[in-house]
């Protein structure tokens, strides 16, 4: 997911994303733990997307996550 994609969205779209992202990461947690994750890098990129949506919600929304 690229910025610029995020920053078109708007706050509920985002509140929306960030629920889902956080949904993922926990299922690729808990497949990591039980050896069955298939691409480890994903994880980072879960990881990177949440801390972008909760930057883009902060700067255009001033909202607290």
């Amino acid at each position: 997911m690229k910025a610029s994609e995020v920053r078109d969205m708007t706050e509920q779209e985002l509140t929306n994303k960030l629920t889902d992202l956080k949904k993922e990461l926990f299922a690729l947690r808990f497949q990591h733990t039980v050896n069955q994750l298939d691409n480890p890098a994903r994880l980072r990129d879960v990881k990177k997307d949440i801390a972008r949506v909760k930057t883009i919600l902060r700067e255009k929304f001033d909202i607290k996550m």
